[in-house]
């Protein structure tokens, strides 16, 4: 991974889902596909103990949401919808989050104390969550560098957002309240490198505690990125761990980009633009553009504004200045589809004399004076007008400070402002957890092996290299692999599995923890049992993990083992088939003929012992034995190259 990020400096908070019951009650920690009833709820800010409302809390609060929950039977009660006092902190949960403070060489806070994190985006049905710092000055290794850890705190999962229509979003409260271990790094990472090395050894620490839960969804990673000149930038909710470089690579060239829009500002002397707008409505009355044509057949209204100084920085440059994307976002929280500005148009179905007109309306004189333009309702597009010269004036400070949510091409875009200290006062329904030395000395003598010494056991005891071991360990699977191997002797195969299989099923978008214990067992004792070759193994796995029991899979695979017979039975019509090609190229046609072979056997019979048969069928069409000719075997490759 090249570094590509200059002089960024970099911290991650790691959320990561326990695998125990609910933090403040005794429902389950499932996520469901059902969701009943329909509380409806609005939310406002709170001031905090100091006096002030959260500026990130008045943003969401200006959006003007209803919020909706459903329940989920055994998933949600009255402690979720905020209609009952939280119970007891989960204990499993307060040890696993000790054990990992532990782990991390963390110094633990003598009395455990939740505190009310004012959230009104409608996650938490109460208006705020509840977390609680547990340890502070931990570290990490990776890289050779060590990694400071600022805090470890527990708290509560949120709601699951569902759907929203009609000024109204629908959340499910199956997810809200789940224990999560929220990890905090210091700003000390400089590379897209060390933010990805870093997540993945704090993840593998966490999964050490054989407490945590796995699958897609249980753990995300926020990203707090600044550069030079810049501003720290938190990126959240981030859950694909392959896509952290990319995200801070994109990170700094937008940063950067705005520092480059600053500067060119301050050097024509411009000065903030007036919140002042203009009905041009009559203006596009014959325009084209069918976002304008449709506002206006609705009675919506287009308004717009100047802005002196600002020709060239929303879309200039070979589009690498881009101020205009970032306005965009801000105007569309008012809930428009988005603007127009001067540096994209002529475009969209708006013409040049649309343009000429538009200029002279709004008395545009200089040749670096800009403007846009909103087409939605009087009262929208005014809101979303406002919003987007907003952001333009911030520009003229560089960077300002955000929250942006992750997108899928490794992007962002803009979620609300920066929360601050503003939004957390105590908790007053929960009691202190003291943590007493003797807890502690309990815990430091029975710590989880560290990924280390787990990853040298299995170098040691189980013949594997240091990237096998190291890849397993990191998955956390061990002791998966142990125990399979231990009981079927297959570690070769168990490995492969783990190692290509798994990860292969990932890129594919199937979550290989959908794979229980039981079932992968099932797999090595058909494979064991000689139901079919280890060659089919990947393919059944991938059926497993897509619901089937391993008969089911092999029988829609069509992998059941074939005796010794009917495999000879069914080489030799490959060989009579090509005979000429066998005469031709006596014993070097083994491996040419491998590949038919194995494309009417495979997983029905084991590679070694098709070519086995193969060399004898042809030795037997030229009429002399000549093993020490036979060609090996290449390792057998299915589905995509998945390797056994």
């Amino acid at each position: 991974m090249p570094d590509g990020a200059g002089d960024m400096i970099c911290g991650i908070e790691i959320h990561q889902q326990l695998d125990t019951h609910k933090l403040f009650c005794e429902c389950r920690s499932e996520l469901s596909e059902e969701g009943l009833g329909g509380v409806y709820r609005r939310l406002r800010p709170t001031t905090s103990e100091m006096g002030e409302v959260d500026r990130a809390a008045l943003a969401q609060f200006e959006r003007d949401y209803g919020y909706r929950y459903q329940c989920s039977p055994g998933r949600s009660c009255l402690v979720e919808l905020d209609e009952e006092p939280p119970h007891e902190v989960n204990a499993d949960a307060m040890e696993t989050a000790l054990i990992f403070s532990e782990m991390l060489g963390a110094s633990v806070i003598d009395e455990v104390q939740f505190m009310r994190k004012i959230v009104v985006d409608g996650s938490n049905t109460s208006g705020f969550q509840r977390t609680s710092l547990v340890a502070v000055d931990g570290s990490v290794e990776a890289l050779g560098r060590k990694i400071g850890i600022l805090s470890v705190c527990l708290e509560e999962d949120a709601c699951r957002k569902i759907d929203v229509k009609d000024g109204e979003i629908i959340w499910r409260t199956d997810r809200l309240g789940i224990p999560l271990i929220e990890v905090a790094t210091a700003p000390d990472m400089k590379t897209p490198e060390e933010v990805y090395e870093v997540a993945l050894k704090i993840g593998t620490l966490l999964r050490a505690t054989k407490r945590v839960k796995r699958g897609i969804g249980t753990i995300r990673e926020d990203l707090n990125i600044s550069i030079p000149d810049g501003a720290r930038i938190e990126i959240k909710g981030v859950q694909e761990l392959r896509m952290l470089p990319d995200f801070v690579r994109n990170e700094v060239e937008r940063q950067r980009m705005l520092v480059r829009v600053r500067d060119i500002l301050r050097s024509r002397g411009v000065r903030p633009a007036p919140l002042d707008f203009v009905d041009a409505t009559s203006v596009f009355n014959d325009c084209e553009s069918k976002i304008v044509k449709s506002v206006l057949q609705d009675g919506g209204k287009l308004l717009a504004a100047r802005l002196p100084g600002f020709a060239g920085v929303m879309n200039g440059d070979g589009r690498t200045l881009r101020l205009g994307a970032e306005m965009a976002q801000y105007a569309r929280t008012a809930g428009v589809k988005g603007i127009f500005h001067s540096d994209e148009l002529p475009s969209y179905g708006i013409d040049q004399r649309h343009v000429s007109t538009l200029r002279e309306l709004l008395g545009m004189t200089g040749e670096n004076d800009a403007f846009v333009i909103c087409a939605a309702g009087q009262n929208q597009a005014t809101d979303a007008l406002a919003l987007a010269v907003k952001r333009a004036n911030m520009a003229l400070d560089g960077v300002p400070e955000e929250t942006r949510d992750p997108l899928p091409d490794g992007t962002t875009r803009y979620s609300r402002p920066l929360p601050g200290a503003a939004r957390m006062y105590p908790e007053t329904d929960i009691p202190p957890t003291p943590i007493t030395r003797e807890r502690l000395k309990g815990i430091r003598a029975n710590l989880p092996e560290m990924p280390e010494a787990l990853q040298k056991k299995l170098v040691e005891e189980y013949g594997l290299n240091e990237q096998q071991a190291q890849q397993i360990v990191r998955q956390g699977r061990e002791d998966m692999f142990m125990s399979i191997s231990d009981e079927f002797g297959m570690s070769s195969v168990a490995a492969a599995v783990f190692q290509n299989v798994f990860p292969e099923l990932e890129r594919e978008g199937v979550d290989p923890d959908s794979v229980a214990y039981d079932e992968l067992y099932a797999v090595f004792a058909a494979l064991r049992d000689g139901k079919f070759a280890k060659e089919a193994v990947p393919a059944v796995i991938r059926e497993v993990a897509s619901g089937f029991s391993v008969d089911a899979a092999m029988e829609k695979l069509g992998v059941s083992a074939v005796g010794d017979d009917e495999a000879a039975e069914i080489i030799a019509g490959i060989v009579k088939d090509r005979e000429g090609f066998v005469r031709s190229k006596g014993m070097a046609s083994v491996g040419p003929l491998m590949g038919p072979v194995m494309g009417a056997l495979r997983g029905k019979i084991d590679g070694q012992k098709a070519n086995a048969l193969l060399s004898a069928e042809i030795e037997k069409l030229l009429g002399r034995t000549l093993p020490e000719l036979r060609v090996p075997l290449p390792a057998p490759a299915l589905n995509g190259g998945l390797r056994i």
